[in-house]
């Protein structure tokens, strides 16, 4: 299985892409971030964004998109804003026909390290254990996508099944 994980923002998206079907047998194919211009009119932003992501899809064709849910920023303009970056990646997904999935932070922390209030360095510390990676990846947007990506396979996708289905 392949997994593009994405951790939406209007500035610095970043995004890793894993293969792997356990914790055991997980590769990091690639990770980066795609940048836009902060002085750019938002529309413009946001179409750099949905092609980054389209990009990625069409070159890697993962199984599964697995996105950041929405943390809610105490500036609700900075909590819209990140909606709509989120909105075009979901976009781009549909467009290419990739399952989608949403993982709130929480979520991603609890299936990296095992607990969701885990500090951005214990989950950095572990994607480079659970990769086997001589260093973490940089920025930390980038390894946030990573992050994203790993919990999609370590199975938090499937607790999140459960608590919808109560």
């Amino acid at each position: 299985m392949i997994v593009l994980g994405v951790d939406p923002g209007t500035q610095v998206t970043g995004y890793g892409v894993v293969a792997g079907e356990n914790s055991s047998s997980m590769t990091l194919i690639e990770c980066g971030v795609l940048r836009t211009q902060a002085r750019d009119p938002l529309p413009s932003r946001l179409r750099e964004i949905h092609d980054g992501i389209a990009e990625l899809l069409v070159r890697h064709r993962p199984d599964v998109l697995s996105v950041e849910d929405v943390f809610y920023a105490r500036n609700v303009r900075t909590t819209v804003t990140l909606g709509h970056a989120r909105g075009v990646i979901l976009l781009a997904g549909e467009q290419h026909s990739v399952r989608i999935h949403e993982t709130t932070p929480a979520e991603i922390k609890k299936a990296v390290v095992g607990a969701g209030a885990a500090t951005k360095e214990q989950v950095q510390f572990m994607i480079t254990r659970l990769l086997h990676l001589k260093s973490v990846p940089k920025p930390s947007d980038a390894a946030d996508g990573v992050a994203a990506a790993i919990a999609y396979i370590m199975g938090a996708h499937l607790e999140a099944a459960v608590r919808a289905s109560r």
